[in-house]
């Protein structure tokens, strides 16, 4: 199986990766539709983390999820469609984002059998970020893509090590 690139960041501040430029827009675009969603209902309340979702989904979030074991954190993601080498990982101490991008073109032998009438093969550049509740050893943080479905394992930062950073930062 194909190794899935992780990008590591170890500083919580540290946002030089493209990736989180990038993800930044995507989640003003996000932000902007859930917003309009709102108020095409009439700014009714209640609503929101549905006008939120609905606006993920239509921008370009793909479906996952998020368990939380005794010892790590285990991303789910839906990514059929995509290889091993179109995806790569970014992981700070606090988030995990999946980004992953494919390019879809006609070979010859599709070319062969016709004109195409319509089709809704496209590229794709989707991505998911998803902020954890704890610390994560960002130097244990791996991925796997099978049947389209990627799980990125995230091993907790030990306890230990957060309470010496807490009593040297006193």
């Amino acid at each position: 199986m194909a190794d899935i690139t992780i990008q590591k960041v170890a500083r919580p501040g540290d946002r030089t990766l493209p990736v989180f430029k990038e993800t930044e827009e995507l989640l003003q675009r996000i932000r902007a539709r859930a917003f309009d969603l709102f108020s095409g209902r009439g700014f009714g309340d209640g609503h929101a983390l549905d006008d939120w979702l609905a606006a993920e989904g239509e921008i370009c979030w793909p479906a996952g999820e998020l368990v939380e074991g005794d010892a790590d954190f285990t991303l789910s993601v839906a990514l059929s469609g995509f290889e091993p080498g179109d995806i790569s990982v970014a992981a700070t101490p606090r988030e995990l984002i999946v980004h992953a991008k494919s390019k879809s073109e006609r070979t010859e032998e599709s070319k062969k059998k016709g004109e195409i009438r319509w089709s809704q093969f496209r590229s794709n550049d989707v991505y998911r970020r998803v902020e954890l509740p704890q610390d994560i050893d960002v130097e244990k943080v791996s991925a796997t893509l099978k049947n389209g479905l990627l799980k990125v394992v995230a091993a907790k930062a030990q306890v230990q090590q957060r309470e010496v950073r807490v009593a040297a930062a006193a």
